[in-house]
């Protein structure tokens, strides 16, 4: 569920444009006004400002907000205008090509997408980038990370209603294999793993966890921790967890990123402004389960400013959970 929050009237397009214009004129930018505004509209809404805007006043309204914001309030503004699938790719894009390589970014949003969502995310880097991301995914990683994230970006998997019903046998089998290419032998048979976990759907593989749990009496995710390291490792855990609980993996990656000295704001851009619009109310309530508090009050307390109001207003207001 969603915690983006819209009018209950649709509104008009081309005032939103004509509001935002008139919130950068003059000395310094009414941020409030773009927040009440850019971070209240759903994606296609966005869409539809940013085509206005640029009709009306013959500007790209992310180059206008690029000019007049700064530090990870732009930074996040400029994500949050994105639709989706662009959002994704962009991300991608600067994770696998910018100054700094973040390969931890780039597997967290390849594994933690639905075959479908992949797919137009592959689409879209390629007509926004001029190259194909598989391209970039082999220059910038090696090994068993390489092999993993490009059978996930390559193989169709189940998805949606048909996926909820797995084959009891076929489980049984891969709960089976993993163990005989992990702990029951000396060293680790890679491949056996990049092949059950980028073939397998959510569902399929939520069932191998509570098999193989069931099995040998111990959890696949410490099997994998034990077994596998590094980037590799990590984009196992990725695709094990978010078959488990999206909402779950999530709501730890934000705890991890406030949690500690300092803040990663990277993190807590990336996951608030691509969740807000799919499962950020899930999140909320995992988060105030598993570390007893509230996430808006975390982000609260780890950011300021206009940055903070931002975030706070696409996370919305805590439930009574």
């Amino acid at each position: 569920m969603a915690s983006l929050t819209v009018p209950p009237v649709p509104t008009w397009p081309r005032q939103d444009a004509i509001d935002l214009h008139r919130a950068f004129k003059g000395f310094g930018c009414d941020s409030t006004t773009v927040i009440n505004i850019l971070a209240h509209r759903d994606a296609s809404q966005r869409a539809l400002i940013q085509q206005e805007y640029r009709a009306v006043f013959n500007q790209d309204l992310a180059r206008r907000i690029a000019s007049e914001l700064s530090g990870h309030h732009k930074r996040a503004m400029l994500l949050w205008i994105l639709d989706p699938a662009t959002r994704d790719a962009t991300i991608l894009k600067q994770a696998l090509t910018g100054d700094i390589t973040d390969l931890r970014a780039a597997t967290e949003i390849i594994c933690s997408r639905t075959p479908s969502q992949l797919r137009i995310v592959r689409q879209t880097y390629r007509a926004r980038f001029g190259c194909y991301v598989e391209h970039d995914v082999t220059e910038r990683t090696s090994g068993d990370h390489q092999r993993l994230l490009l059978a996930y970006l390559a193989i169709p998997r189940a998805e949606g209603p048909a996926e909820a019903v797995v084959d009891p046998s076929a489980v049984s089998l891969d709960a089976r294999e993993l163990y005989k290419a992990g702990e029951r032998r000396l060293g680790t048979d890679e491949r056996a793993f990049i092949r059950v976990f980028s073939e397998r759907g959510w569902a399929h593989m939520a069932a191998v966890a509570r098999a193989y749990h069931h099995m040998y009496d111990r959890s696949l995710e410490k099997a994998v921790k034990d077994e596998t390291s590094g980037n590799f490792g990590f984009g196992l855990l990725t695709v094990l967890r978010c078959a488990e609980s999206p909402a779950r993996y999530f709501a730890k990656l934000l705890h991890k990123a406030m949690n500690g000295l300092g803040t990663s704001d990277s993190a807590l851009i990336r996951v608030v402004v691509t969740r807000a619009e799919i499962d950020m109310q899930y999140i909320k309530a995992e988060y105030h389960k598993m570390y007893k508090g509230s996430l808006a009050d975390a982000i609260h307390a780890e950011t300021s400013g206009n940055y903070r109001t931002f975030l706070l207003s696409l996370v919305g207001r805590d439930r009574a959970y």
